[in-house]
Order: C-alpha cells, then structure tokens, then sequence
C-alpha cells in the first residue's frame, strides 16, 4: 500500500501546502503550517472516475415558487433587525468579536427570551462551567428562564445529547474553537478540527431544522480565527464591533443568505445586560451645546439606517523643518490623505506645516465614501478656526479632480438628521430630495471652501 501523503495546514488562512515552511506563502503569516492528517487522498480516489456511479439528482427551475422561510424571533429588535427579522429554522449563524464585548451576554439573553416563549433552547459552553453561566443569567435577572445548560466540548456527546428527546429550536455553541471531533487528530482550535466540529453541527441543524449560533474568536487583527472555509460554510456572519472602554457596540452583518448585509443592531452595555439603542443617531451626538471649530455631523448609512455621528478635527502649526504628523481614528488614513491632497492641489490650503489629528467621536467606525465632504468640512474649519453651524450635517464624495459627487440615499441621511432638528444639509448640487432639509449644494470643492471661509 502507497505511504499517505503528508499535507500541511494554514492555521490563519487554511491554505494547504505539501511540505512544511516557515512562512505561509498566501498569507504571509509566520510559523502557522501545521501537519493536517485530514483529507488524505488514495491512489484509488484519484484514479477513479467520478462521472457514473452516482445518483441522478432533481433539476428545477428558477421559476419554480417556494415559500419564504420561518423566522423565530429573538425578542431583542435590534439582534433581529441585524438578522434580518430572527433566526431562520435550519440556519447556522457565526458571531464574532473581540473577548469580552459581549457575545455571550448577548446570546443568553436571546436564548432566555426565546425560552420563556416555550421554545427549547440549548446552550452548550465549551469555555466555562454551567455554574458560571447560571450566575450570569442570574446577574441578568435571566435565572428563572427554562434554558437547558451544559459545559461540553465533544461533538459526539453534544450531538448525542441533541438527538435524544425533542429537537431544540435553538442551539448555541460557545465557542466553535473549543469543540473537538473524534474523527480529526488534532487540538481544539486548528483547522482541521474546527472545520469539522462545525460541519458535524451545521449538518445536524441542517438534519433537524435547528437554528444553530456559533460563537467565534477573533484575531489581532479583528477577523475571525480558524479557516476561513468556516465563514462559507454558515448562513450569517455577524460581528460584534466597540470598545471595551465605551458603552456601546455594534452587531453588523456581514454576510445573510436570508436578508441584507450591512444592517446594525446598537446596543448599550449596562449592569443588566445588554440594552437595545433604538436611535442610535442621538447615542452619537451628545454635549454638542458648544459650537467649536473642526466638529460637523456626518450621517452615516449603515445598510437601510442612517447613523448621525460627529467628525472632529485638528490641526496644529509646527516649527520650520518639523515633521508633521496624521493620526486617524475611526475612519480610512489612506482617505485623509487623499483629501489633504485633494486641499492643497485644488483649493489652495496647505497642511503641509500642520500636524492633523482627525476622529470620529463615539468610537464609531466610518467607511462610507459620502463621509469625504464632511471630513473636508472639518479639516478646513479646524485651519480656519471658523465653527461649523450647528444645525448643517455634510455629505457627499469628493473625486480626485475636486467634483463633490452625490452619493446613494441622500434623502433617507436628510430625513434622519431632520427628525434630531437640524435644518440645512452640505451636500453635492444634484441632490434632489433634502427631507425638509435646506439645501446648500456644491458642484466643486473649491465652491465648498469658498462657501465655509465666506469669500
């Protein structure tokens, strides 16, 4: 018999390599190939012809009508507002996020909601003991819920467990990287074991129309850990975003097969619990009483909902021969230099001489194109020491050769900064629809800084 071939696994991309090297030569990470004795392939699988043998399957048409699926909803609107409307019966969800910001909080009080309703739901920890879970529900006034506990990390006993007596409605693991099959060699957390561990369970959810929630670590650099096949092999993605430092924090869709991307849930981290944030816009803009220079009120979109949060900016002259600095939080640095650029080559202001300090407040991250406007707003009230108007938010995107282009759902950012009572929009000449909004429209970015220093 042929000796099996020896392959070796990414552990940050899952990339697969025949012989071992010191740097993963896809990703670039260093020491992650790990030997894999999964997915070895005989001399007879690779000779065999796979095109008879097989069973003939069902073709339909596009045409064909099917009905939407059921949705459980959660109780919390903004977890099931971020779902697209509650967890779907089959479905496997993964929510990731950084330790501590809440993932487990979040999901006990859902779990609890969902039970108190006479649904079963099973909670399956993997990282603590099921004491420690009864006491958090207990913090959270969460301890009368009927939620069935269990601290495990075999795959095998869970789904045995599972498959004896009625099948849950709701399932959630904590965490996928804790869990362990049988059937892979190999420690919790690598590769070849968390793809396993999640395909056994997406195929029981699958099997058994149980809506399945894994939970995911995370990376330094904010992805989540494991192979990356694991984010294909779920229905949702769903990441749980903020500072451990700031109250709120952010549950973003990245992926839904079964509703739209890019949709948020804001919550607010209290002693309780987890609280829903019903207008996040006013979260956002608070002690704005005193009118200073280098602050404007972008509104943001996050899917189909606007967002109002504060741009700030500084700048502050330097010494001849200095060099200066360009510091950025919540939004693209290669952006801030491109509009920088875009000042000095078409309008005339330099910032050459100035450091540049620019933030988006709340610890909100920003990557919506439209914001170029508003950062180009604060940048030049901030040189000029001239405060922006209380009541105007700024829009818009702002091309290479300075053109303020308009950008997608103008009316929906007006109407949303109409109702917390501003009353005139910055923003490109072609928009149409202002929500109520008194216009100020610019076609050029030199028009706009002409505007802003009353030339």
């Amino acid at each position: 018999m042929a000796k099996p071939k020896k392959r070796y696994v990414c552990q940050a991309c899952g990339s697969v390599s025949s012989q071992w090297a010191g740097q993963c030569a896809d990703c670039g990470d260093w020491n992650t190939l790990v030997e894999d004795g999964g997915g070895v392939v005989t001399p007879f699988q690779a000779k065999h012809n796979l095109q008879s043998g097989g069973r003939a399957i069902q073709l339909v048409g596009l045409d064909t009508e099917i009905a939407l699926p059921e949705r459980m909803g959660t109780g919390i609107a903004e977890l099931d507002r971020a779902l697209g409307g509650g967890f779907v019966e089959g479905s496997a969800t993964l929510i990731g996020g950084d330790p501590g910001i809440g993932k487990s909080t979040l999901l006990l009080q859902a779990a609890a909601l969902i039970a108190r309703r006479g649904l079963q739901v099973a909670y399956v920890s993997g990282e603590e003991a099921a004491d420690q879970v009864r006491l958090r529900a207990r913090r959270l006034g969460l301890g009368d819920a009927p939620v069935q506990l269990a601290a495990a990390t075999s795959v095998r006993d869970i789904l045995t467990t599972l498959g004896q007596g009625p099948v849950p409605a709701l399932v959630v693991i904590d965490s996928i990287q804790t869990m362990h099959s049988d059937l892979i060699e190999g420690a919790p957390g690598t590769v070849s074991q968390v793809r396993a561990s999640a395909q056994e369970l997406i195929r029981f959810a699958k099997e058994r129309g149980t809506a399945l929630v894994l939970v995911g670590h995370v990376t330094k650099d904010g992805s989540i850990a494991g192979p990356r096949v694991l984010e294909h092999m779920v229905d949702t993605v769903l990441a749980f975003e903020g500072e451990r430092s700031h109250q709120y924090r952010i549950l973003r869709a990245v992926k839904n097969r079964f509703g739209g991307t890019d949709e948020i849930g804001v919550f607010a981290m209290q002693a309780e619990g987890l609280s829903e944030v019903g207008n996040p816009s006013s979260l956002f803009l608070t002690h704005r009483d005193e009118n200073m220079s280098g602050t404007i009120v972008f509104p943001a979109l996050e899917g189909t909902r606007p967002v109002l949060v504060e741009i700030q900016a500084l700048t502050v002259r330097l010494a001849s021969g200095a060099t200066p600095r360009r510091a950025v939080v919540g939004w693209d640095s290669g952006r801030l230099a491109m509009i920088l650029a875009v000042l000095e080559a078409r309008c005339g202001l330099s910032f050459s001489s100035c450091e540049v300090y620019l933030n988006v407040s709340g610890g909100y991250r920003v990557q919506d194109p439209a914001a170029d406007l508003a950062v180009a707003a604060a940048l030049v009230s901030a040189l000029a020491e001239r405060p922006m108007p209380a009541d105007a938010i700024a829009f818009g995107e702002v091309a290479l050769s300075g053109e303020v282009r308009p950008v997608a759902h103008g009316a929906l950012r007006c109407k949303e900064a109409a109702k917390l009572g501003f009353g005139r929009a910055l923003a490109p000449a072609a928009q149409a629809d202002t929500g109520g909004l008194t216009l100020a429209g610019f076609k050029n970015l030199g028009a706009f800084v002409d505007h802003l220093l009353g030339r």
